[in-house]
């Protein structure tokens, strides 16, 4: 069974670690915030100028004024600093963001990405999408494995304009875990109770397949 964008959410927290400065994009990354592992601190950033965001607010709780890049209503954490953009994009083009976690339209086999437009489409802008992939050495991207029509988004060559070149290595799909390198996809998880054939025929570039896919483990919800 596809995995819900929670449970996307929930698999991309596990790869966060304790004293990790972390950025979320727009869309399914921003759910990360809200489970981070008990007892781990983590710095999330937003490149509007806030630096220790927290889960979304309850109802009673919601400042409209207190808002992430999606223009989302957030939380700040005890030590949370808020500061301008130019700021916020001095420290992600300085390299001093562990991990940015993005959504995508398509990604290949050699780590390029496509986020941020689709010809024909209304585009909004690239937002901090291209300074995140080239000031950030660890980039996951979370994203569904097809589009609405069943076209694998997993690909030979991106065919969307790129946001960046060969700087991919983790995606996690509503299917499967899957690492590039070497100019291949390799599976490393699947999502619980989807098969290895599934996977294979829904991803369109090269797909290393171990004797052994273990399902993903959820421990934090």
């Amino acid at each position: 069974m596809a995995l819900s964008r929670e449970q996307l959410a929930m698999r991309v927290a596990q790869e966060l670690q304790d004293g990790y400065y972390v950025n979320l994009g727009i869309g399914i990354p921003t759910l990360v915030a809200n489970y981070v592992p008990e007892g781990m601190e983590v710095m999330l950033q937003s490149e509007n100028g806030l630096l220790g965001m927290g889960p979304f607010p309850t109802e009673d709780a919601v400042d409209a004024d207190m808002i992430n890049a999606g223009k989302q209503t957030v939380t700040a954490i005890t030590g949370a600093s808020i500061f301008n953009s130019a700021e916020s994009f001095a420290m992600i083009r300085g390299g001093h963001v562990d991990l940015t976690v993005l959504g995508a339209f398509e990604v290949d086999v050699h780590g390029n990405i496509a986020s941020w437009m689709i010809p024909g489409k209304l585009v909004k802008g690239m937002g901090g999408a291209m300074d995140l992939v080239a000031g950030a050495d660890n980039i996951i991207v979370t994203m569904t494995h097809a589009d609405k029509h069943g076209n694998s988004k997993l690909l030979p060559q991106c065919t969307l304009p790129l946001t960046g070149a060969g700087c991919i290595n983790k995606v996690v799909t509503d299917l499967a875990y899957i690492e590039i390198r070497d100019g291949r996809f390799h599976l490393v998880e699947r999502a619980p109770g989807v098969s290895v054939e599934e996977i294979v025929a829904k991803t369109g570039g090269e797909l290393v397949v171990p004797e052994h896919v273990p399902e993903m483990q959820f421990t934090n919800g």
